[in-house]
Protein backbone atom coordinates (compact mmCIF):
# COMPACT_ATOMS: atom_id res chain seq x y z
CA UNK A 1 0.00 0.00 0.00
CA UNK A 2 1.45 3.47 -1.24
CA UNK A 3 1.51 6.28 1.71
CA UNK A 4 1.12 8.91 -1.08
CA UNK A 5 -2.28 9.95 -3.33
CA UNK A 6 -2.23 11.84 -6.37
CA UNK A 7 -5.63 13.63 -7.48
CA UNK A 8 -6.07 14.20 -11.14
CA UNK A 9 -9.06 15.83 -11.71
CA UNK A 10 -10.47 15.17 -15.78
CA UNK A 11 -12.80 16.88 -17.97
CA UNK A 12 -12.47 15.51 -21.05
CA UNK A 13 -9.26 14.28 -21.00
CA UNK A 14 -9.37 10.97 -22.74
CA UNK A 15 -6.88 11.95 -25.19
CA UNK A 16 -4.52 12.45 -22.32
CA UNK A 17 -5.65 10.30 -19.18
CA UNK A 18 -3.50 6.92 -20.25
CA UNK A 19 -0.55 8.74 -20.29
CA UNK A 20 -0.49 10.79 -17.33
CA UNK A 21 -1.34 7.12 -15.41
CA UNK A 22 1.16 5.44 -16.93
CA UNK A 23 3.89 7.75 -16.73
CA UNK A 24 3.24 8.27 -12.35
CA UNK A 25 3.10 4.45 -12.18
CA UNK A 26 6.47 4.13 -14.45
CA UNK A 27 8.05 6.22 -11.63
CA UNK A 28 10.38 4.52 -8.71
CA UNK A 29 7.76 5.16 -6.22
CA UNK A 30 4.62 3.94 -5.27
CA UNK A 31 1.92 5.91 -5.68
CA UNK A 32 -2.07 5.64 -5.32
CA UNK A 33 -4.10 7.89 -7.87
CA UNK A 34 -7.43 9.09 -7.14
CA UNK A 35 -9.12 10.29 -10.42
CA UNK A 36 -12.02 12.97 -9.90
CA UNK A 37 -14.03 12.81 -12.83
CA UNK A 38 -16.88 15.56 -13.36
CA UNK A 39 -18.89 13.57 -15.82
CA UNK A 40 -16.25 14.15 -19.19
CA UNK A 41 -18.67 13.87 -22.27
CA UNK A 42 -15.84 12.03 -24.05
CA UNK A 43 -15.60 8.92 -22.24
CA UNK A 44 -12.46 9.56 -19.68
CA UNK A 45 -13.88 8.14 -16.85
CA UNK A 46 -14.20 4.49 -19.05
CA UNK A 47 -10.70 4.54 -20.04
CA UNK A 48 -10.20 5.24 -16.47
CA UNK A 49 -12.20 2.40 -14.87
CA UNK A 50 -10.87 0.52 -17.51
CA UNK A 51 -7.23 0.54 -16.64
CA UNK A 52 -8.30 0.12 -13.09
CA UNK A 53 -9.82 -3.37 -14.09
CA UNK A 54 -7.18 -4.31 -15.94
CA UNK A 55 -3.99 -3.02 -15.04
CA UNK A 56 -4.21 -0.95 -11.85
CA UNK A 57 -6.72 -2.43 -9.89
CA UNK A 58 -5.06 -1.76 -6.26
CA UNK A 59 -3.72 1.63 -6.95
CA UNK A 60 -5.70 3.75 -9.62
CA UNK A 61 -9.30 4.95 -8.12
CA UNK A 62 -12.00 7.00 -9.57
CA UNK A 63 -14.33 9.14 -8.17
CA UNK A 64 -17.29 10.07 -10.70
CA UNK A 65 -19.31 13.16 -10.22
CA UNK A 66 -22.34 13.98 -12.20
CA UNK A 67 -21.54 17.46 -12.87
CA UNK A 68 -19.06 20.17 -13.80
CA UNK A 69 -18.28 20.66 -10.19
CA UNK A 70 -15.09 22.19 -10.97
CA UNK A 71 -11.33 22.10 -9.89
CA UNK A 72 -11.80 23.82 -6.42
CA UNK A 73 -14.13 21.21 -5.20
CA UNK A 74 -11.56 18.65 -7.18
CA UNK A 75 -8.79 19.23 -4.72
CA UNK A 76 -10.62 19.95 -1.58
CA UNK A 77 -12.10 16.18 -1.91
CA UNK A 78 -7.96 15.52 -1.88
CA UNK A 79 -7.42 16.02 1.79
CA UNK A 80 -11.01 14.20 2.68
CA UNK A 81 -10.02 11.13 0.60
CA UNK A 82 -6.03 11.38 2.11
CA UNK A 83 -7.42 11.64 5.96
CA UNK A 84 -9.91 8.64 5.38
CA UNK A 85 -7.45 6.18 4.03
CA UNK A 86 -4.35 7.28 6.04
CA UNK A 87 -2.23 8.81 3.46
CA UNK A 88 1.10 10.42 4.49
CA UNK A 89 1.26 12.98 0.90
CA UNK A 90 -1.23 13.70 -0.87
CA UNK A 91 -0.90 15.77 -4.67
CA UNK A 92 -2.31 17.03 -7.58
CA UNK A 93 -1.75 17.07 -11.26
CA UNK A 94 -3.01 17.83 -14.09
CA UNK A 95 -4.40 15.23 -16.74
CA UNK A 96 -3.21 17.78 -19.77
CA UNK A 97 0.47 16.66 -19.19
CA UNK A 98 1.90 20.55 -18.60
CA UNK A 99 3.66 19.38 -15.66
CA UNK A 100 6.09 16.75 -16.10
CA UNK A 101 5.26 13.51 -13.54
CA UNK A 102 8.76 13.31 -13.26
CA UNK A 103 9.16 16.26 -11.22
CA UNK A 104 6.37 15.00 -8.72
CA UNK A 105 9.54 12.93 -7.19
CA UNK A 106 11.43 16.59 -6.70
CA UNK A 107 8.55 18.04 -4.80
CA UNK A 108 7.58 14.99 -2.64
CA UNK A 109 11.43 15.20 -1.74
CA UNK A 110 10.83 18.95 -0.91
CA UNK A 111 8.71 17.72 1.74
CA UNK A 112 10.67 14.30 3.05
CA UNK A 113 13.88 15.62 3.24
CA UNK A 114 13.36 19.23 3.28
CA UNK A 115 10.90 19.01 5.86
CA UNK A 116 8.34 21.55 3.71
CA UNK A 117 5.00 21.38 4.69
CA UNK A 118 3.66 22.15 0.74
CA UNK A 119 5.73 21.90 -2.10
CA UNK A 120 4.35 23.66 -5.43
CA UNK A 121 5.70 23.15 -8.69
CA UNK A 122 5.54 26.42 -11.23
CA UNK A 123 6.50 27.35 -14.11
CA UNK A 124 7.60 30.50 -13.30
CA UNK A 125 10.39 29.57 -11.37
CA UNK A 126 14.21 29.35 -12.40
CA UNK A 127 14.24 25.99 -14.43
CA UNK A 128 10.52 26.17 -15.91
CA UNK A 129 8.90 27.23 -18.67
CA UNK A 130 5.72 26.51 -21.08
CA UNK A 131 5.93 25.01 -24.28
CA UNK A 132 3.35 24.08 -26.71
CA UNK A 133 0.83 26.70 -25.49
CA UNK A 134 -1.20 29.07 -27.63
CA UNK A 135 -1.15 32.84 -26.47
CA UNK A 136 -4.62 32.41 -24.87
CA UNK A 137 -3.25 29.98 -22.90
CA UNK A 138 -0.51 31.70 -21.37
CA UNK A 139 -1.91 34.77 -20.90
CA UNK A 140 -4.72 32.92 -18.24
CA UNK A 141 -1.85 31.36 -16.46
CA UNK A 142 0.06 34.42 -16.15
CA UNK A 143 -3.33 36.23 -15.16
CA UNK A 144 -4.07 33.16 -12.09
CA UNK A 145 -0.72 33.75 -11.35
CA UNK A 146 -0.83 37.45 -10.57
CA UNK A 147 -3.98 36.82 -8.65
CA UNK A 148 -2.71 34.22 -6.44
CA UNK A 149 0.85 36.46 -5.79
CA UNK A 150 2.22 36.46 -2.23
CA UNK A 151 -0.19 38.62 -0.24
CA UNK A 152 -3.34 36.51 -2.02
CA UNK A 153 -1.19 33.01 -1.54
CA UNK A 154 -2.73 31.44 1.39
CA UNK A 155 -6.06 31.64 0.17
CA UNK A 156 -5.10 30.61 -3.49
CA UNK A 157 -3.05 27.51 -2.95
CA UNK A 158 -5.48 26.28 -0.12
CA UNK A 159 -7.91 25.58 -3.19
CA UNK A 160 -5.49 25.50 -6.00
CA UNK A 161 -2.28 24.45 -6.72
CA UNK A 162 -2.59 22.33 -10.26
CA UNK A 163 1.03 21.03 -9.36
CA UNK A 164 1.75 20.89 -5.45
CA UNK A 165 2.33 18.24 -3.24
CA UNK A 166 1.04 17.94 0.79
CA UNK A 167 3.40 16.55 3.71
CA UNK A 168 1.51 15.03 6.92
CA UNK A 169 0.89 18.33 8.71
CA UNK A 170 -1.02 20.17 6.38
CA UNK A 171 -3.10 16.88 5.82
CA UNK A 172 -3.84 17.11 9.52
CA UNK A 173 -4.27 20.55 10.00
CA UNK A 174 -7.57 20.27 7.28
CA UNK A 175 -10.88 20.74 8.50
CA UNK A 176 -13.89 20.42 5.70
CA UNK A 177 -16.28 22.89 5.58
Amino acid sequence: MSDSLIVIPTYKESENISRIIAAIFALPRSFHILVVDDNSPDGTADIVKNLINTTYPDSLFIEERKGNFGLGTAYRHRFICALQHHHEHISDIDAHLSHPPADLLRLYDACQTNGADVAIGSRYVKGGGIQNWPLDRILLSKYASVLCAPRHLASCARHYCGFCVFSPPRIRSYRPR
